[in-house]
């Protein structure tokens, strides 16, 4: 396969309507299929106001522009942290330096290009946990001129052939602990008379590398050369990773992401995380989620210390945090559950507040009011994959601090405004695009428009182009705008119920259940129903030690809901969820469609 983007460079230059926002393809036939989104007024290569005759003199040249990239946050962070801790590893003891992470990414680099042939836009993909090679690869791969693909780590080796197929990838990183998994696939591919990917494997601290005919990770490493050249983009719409949708809700898409998105959202989210100089990060967000939702980046250009943890667990959490003096993390709000409902024994007091970053669904208020009582301060954001991750965030207001405690926490769950880098998020009606009245009330879909919006699907024009009708950005999120300009999801479009007419959303249903003090983990999805078409159909997991009926739940919905809100049926039982945390309902769509109607 030819790379991904080896004939694009000049693409810039074919974008000449001005009003217009284009969606291109310039590849050749049998090459993969990227899709790029450019904007005319980000030709990068044409005179800075080539239609003003005022200014004829003004262009870009070498002086004034350089192409925006994350790669460059690790070459600053080498010259200005230089001695600075730049990732910790208990298991293994690993420890480097911003310098020494510079030298490894740089040896890396030049190990893909002249050891195993990677050429400008091939694409390298990865299945491993939050360990240091997964912080090397975010910069390397695309220093390397290629596109990083990490993979889901939860993918059955069906799935995982078929991404891998689809990417195009030309070579795997594989952590031992998935390497089973990884030879099922590469079966699979072989068995479709398709070139399956180089495999190289991230040996554990545990093991070695038994597995003949294949590289090791860190053998691979030291065969590079430090003296590298990077191979910088060509322009910073080039692709610089795909990360695939969790499948929530249909099957994953391949989302492309450009070297100008992920350094503007970068530097977006760790402002948005209230980061200064040299914070301290614990990794408890899957790396392979919009590249640690742009995290991965960002703590570079800040001089941060990346504290990675090959599994989650209260107590690992709890232990890091006390160890290292962690200052920020993140985390779905399934994280922020599994740590306000640690046993005691395991907890250990916080060195100080540690700010936290949630999103990915909706935290309950009394969940935001737990965390805080155990001195985490939690920073709630909203966002896609298609946005590279955060796009808004609930920035908060001082006025807000004299409010009763519940009056601040119902403004704290809330998505809030825009981040730096986003130039609108509105609520609009998904037919007309007319915007919706800020009233708190009238629901429309949430929509995007900035330089953080994907590039495009990956093979996928189609849905491409229903992604960004209208020159916005569709998420597929309902959501009402309230007066103060702050947007407040209610729901996927897919999981609002409609029962009698009545629009029924399944978060403030969810609210409520998470109140009870039985409650570990709630979903609420829609039931089939021959009287009012759909009702409400909660299932829910309880905490270790609870013994609550159906009714009683249900009881506890009518002192707290509108009657027609109220769950008509409950059921008991484990919550399937993505490796991010995010609960799977289409699942739970599924079995409660099998029940049929109640009555």
């Amino acid at each position: 396969m030819s790379s991904l983007f080896s004939t694009i460079n000049m693409s810039v230059h074919l974008l000449k309507d001005s009003s217009k926002l284009c969606i291109f393809n310039q590849l050749q036939p049998k090459r993969s299929n990227l899709i790029l989104l450019c904007h005319h007024h980000h030709d990068e290569v044409e005179s800075l106001s080539s239609s003003s005759s005022s200014w004829p003199s003004i262009k870009s040249c070498d002086a004034n522009y350089v192409a925006l990239t994350p790669i460059s946050f690790l070459q600053r962070a080498a010259n200005v942290f230089s001695e600075r801790t730049s990732v910790i590893y208990g298991p293994s003891s690993i420890t480097y330096t911003w310098e020494q992470t510079h030298t490894r990414c740089l040896k890396l680099a030049s190990a893909l290009v002249h050891h195993v042939g990677i050429s400008r836009g091939h694409v390298v993909a990865t299945l491993a946990p939050n360990v240091p090679a997964i912080q090397e690869l975010n910069f390397a791969v695309p220093m390397a001129g290629a596109v990083l693909c990490s993979l889901n780590t939860r993918l059955d080796s069906a799935m995982l052939s078929t991404l891998l197929m689809h990417s195009e990838a030309k070579i795997i990183f594989i952590d031992q602990q998935f390497l089973q998994l990884a030879q099922e696939a590469l079966s699979i591919i072989s068995s479709k008379n398709t070139k399956p990917p180089l495999l190289v494997i991230i040996i554990s601290e545990k093991s070695n590398n038994s597995i003949t005919n294949t590289w090791d990770y860190e053998s691979l490493l030291e065969s590079g050369d430090r003296d590298f050249a990077i191979r910088w983009p060509i322009t910073e719409f080039d692709p610089i990773s795909i990360n695939y949708t969790s499948g929530t809700t249909s099957r994953p898409k391949g989302v492309v992401f450009s070297h100008r998105g992920a350094y503007l959202n970068s530097i977006a989210t760790f402002l948005a995380h209230e980061m200064s100089t040299l914070p301290i990060y614990l990794w408890t967000v899957p790396t392979f989620h919009c590249n640690g939702w742009c995290m991965i980046w960002g703590l570079a250009a800040v001089g941060g210390t990346n504290v990675c943890l090959r599994s989650v667990s209260p107590k690992e959490i709890f232990e890091s945090i006390s160890l290292y003096k962690v200052t920020h993390m993140g985390g779905a709000p399934t994280v922020l559950n599994m740590i306000v409902n640690t046993p005691s024994c395991d907890r250990k007091p916080l060195p100080h507040k540690v700010k936290i970053m949630t999103g990915g669904s909706p935290p309950p208020p009394q969940m935001i009011s737990k965390m805080e009582e155990l001195g985490f301060g939690v920073i709630h954001f909203y966002g896609l994959t298609e946005t590279h991750g955060a796009g808004t965030y609930c920035l908060w207001k001082p006025e807000w601090d004299s409010l009763p405690s519940d009056e601040r926490l119902i403004l704290k769950a809330r998505q809030g405004v825009q981040h730096l880098c986003v130039e609108e998020v509105d609520v609009r009606d998904s037919i007309t695009m007319k915007k919706v009245p800020a009233d708190g009330v009238t629901m429309g879909e949430v929509m995007f428009r900035g330089n953080t919006v994907m590039s495009g699907y990956l093979k996928d024009q189609k849905a491409t182009d229903e992604a960004f009708r209208g020159g916005l950005f569709h998420s597929g999120d309902l959501a009402v705008k309230h007066p103060d300009g702050y947007i407040e999801v209610k729901d996927r479009s897919k999981d609002i119920i409609i029962s009698g007419g009545e629009n029924i959303s399944t978060i403030e249903v969810e609210t409520v259940l998470y109140s009870h003090p039985a409650v570990l983990e709630a979903a609420v999805v829609a039931r089939p129903d021959n009287h009012w078409g759909q009702t409400p159909c909660a299932f829910v997991k309880l905490k270790e030690g609870y013994d609550v009926r159906s009714q009683e739940i249900i009881n506890f919905c009518r002192d707290n809901l509108p009657h027609y809100m109220v769950p008509r049926t409950v059921i008991f039982q484990d919550l399937p969820k993505t490796s991010t945390g995010k609960i799977q309902k289409s699942i739970l769509r599924e079995k409660a469609k099998a029940l049929g109607s109640l009555f």
